[in-house]
């Protein structure tokens, strides 16, 4: 079974990902963070201090990452995200602006104005997304999304704040029910989670949760997010 694991900024989809890997012996695939990516895309740029190109190719890398390691492990992996979060985190910015933080002031339902360069990016996102939307459809079986239940992570180098964190959770589960792509909602402690996507993989663990968790945590504190 290819299951992609989903959820919003700071939901743990990463650490999730590493237990669950080392859990129940499947491979896992990912693609290279923002941060590793952005020296090469902007260098000397802070995520904060990209510009509208410069963010779309990091989208298109990290998607294009996604679908070799995809196509390696198919037919049976656990994926740290999709495609789906690049355009979702991309195209959410057209609401908040191409610098999130710079709009944290911002009511819920408000939005800042549509520039030249803003409308540009929506055009571009929307046609990116059929593109990443076509992939996602042929390459995976099931999705486990997880509930947006943990703090933000105050990291310094993120450009998100709680209004793009909950919208961008609201538009991926919206997106996956328009794209009738199965999807399990889960939550609780890593253990928790673990347990659950044991269940709807239908494997049996090769290790006791609890040794999952400290390699997967010890494995965890070496990357750069």
């Amino acid at each position: 079974m290819r299951i992609g694991l989903t959820g919003t900024y700071s939901s743990g989809k990463t650490l999730t990902s590493l237990v669950a890997s080392r859990y129940l012996g499947v491979p896992r695939t990912e693609a290279s963070t923002m941060r590793e990516i952005l020296p090469h895309a902007a260098p000397g740029k802070t995520l904060e201090e990209c510009t509208a190109a410069q963010l779309i190719q990091m989208i298109v890398a990290r998607h294009s990452e996604r679908v070799v390691h995809e196509s390696r492990l198919s037919p049976e992996f656990i994926s740290d995200g999709c495609s789906l979060q690049e355009w979702i985190y991309g195209s959410v910015r057209v609401k908040y602006g191409i610098n999130p933080n710079a709009s944290i002031h911002l009511a819920p339902d408000e939005s800042v104005e549509k520039t030249g360069e803003l409308a540009l990016f929506e055009d571009v996102m929307w046609e990116l997304g059929k593109a990443f939307k076509r992939h996602v459809k042929s390459s995976f079986d099931h999705f486990v999304h997880l509930r947006n239940e943990l703090p933000l992570a105050k990291d310094g180098h993120r450009p998100v704040n709680e209004n793009f964190r909950r919208s961008s959770d609201e538009f991926l589960l919206t997106t996956l029910d328009e794209m009738e792509m199965p999807y399990t909602v889960i939550g609780g402690t890593l253990e928790e989670r673990a347990d659950r996507i044991a269940e709807i993989f239908g494997k049996e663990p090769v290790m006791p949760v609890a040794e999952a968790v400290r390699h997967a945590s010890a494995h965890y504190a070496t990357l750069l997010m």
